[in-house]
């Protein structure tokens, strides 16, 4: 039976998936493989508590020096699934969302291998998702500066102090605060119906954010302001406009 979905991809919806990898290794073009997907969902820009997260049996030795990063042992690994056998699981999870990866080539680059050793025209990841790298816009945003997740979340005020080694799905959550505050902030109205991820100005919640933070500075309107305001809204009433905020 064929694994492969097929996915419009003008149809791609205001839903995110935060996805990381951890791995026997650095490259799959060398036989690594994937051991932990860490999933977590954002729907207008709003975590919904939906996660896809699992530890996965490479069928091979891991690194030592990868297992210096993420503290996964060949041991911990012996009685868990192997790739097959939660791909399908994965695609579910991830079909029809625009993925939001930092170093998006790594991670992509090891599903995609994943997926070719499988044999069955499953595809690529872009066949059933979009993927925006969070390392490259970074890099736009702050030009000249490092970027690495820990990086961004010193600039941002991410509290990420529980992060002792790397794992998929923590590492997940802390970039999900990142992107949120990262691609944050208001946009123009004209923006409206471009689609693009970074332009979204919906409401978002942040988990690790730091308690040090400093606080936002709040501007008033001036009572000047407020009575051009309630003049114009006056003047919309009166050209025979349905002015919701007199209702």
């Amino acid at each position: 039976m064929s694994l492969r979905w097929q996915v419009d991809k003008r149809t791609f919806t205001n839903r995110l998936v935060v996805l990381d990898t951890e791995t026997t290794g650095l490259n799959p073009q060398e036989g690594h493989r994937i051991i932990e997907i860490g999933c977590v969902e954002l729907v207008n820009r709003r975590l919904t508590g939906k996660r896809f997260h699992v530890y996965i049996n490479p069928e091979r030795i891991i690194d030592a020096g990868a297992i210096e990063v993420h503290g996964i042992t060949n041991q911990f690994l012996e009685d868990k699934p192997v790739f097959a056998g939660v791909v399908e699981d994965f695609i579910a999870f991830i079909q029809g969302a625009e993925l939001v990866i930092h170093n998006a080539p790594f991670d992509v680059g090891f599903i995609n291998y994943e997926f070719s050793r499988l044999n069955n025209q499953i595809g690529t990841v872009t066949d059933y998702s979009k993927v925006f790298d969070t390392l490259t816009y970074a890099r736009k945003k702050h030009p000249g500066q490092r970027n690495s997740l820990d990086a961004l979340c010193k600039r941002y005020s991410i509290d990420n102090s529980h992060r002792d080694l790397h794992g998929a799905l923590l590492d997940a959550e802390i970039l999900a605060d990142v992107f949120l505050l990262m691609t944050g902030g208001q946009s123009s109205l004209l923006d409206e119906g471009q689609g693009r991820v970074e332009e979204s100005v919906v409401g978002s919640e942040v988990k690790y954010l730091s308690a040090d933070r400093p606080t936002l500075k709040v501007i008033r309107c001036t009572e000047d302001e407020l009575d051009a305001h309630q003049q114009r809204l006056e003047a919309i009433e009166k050209a025979g406009g349905a002015c919701i905020w007199n209702q």
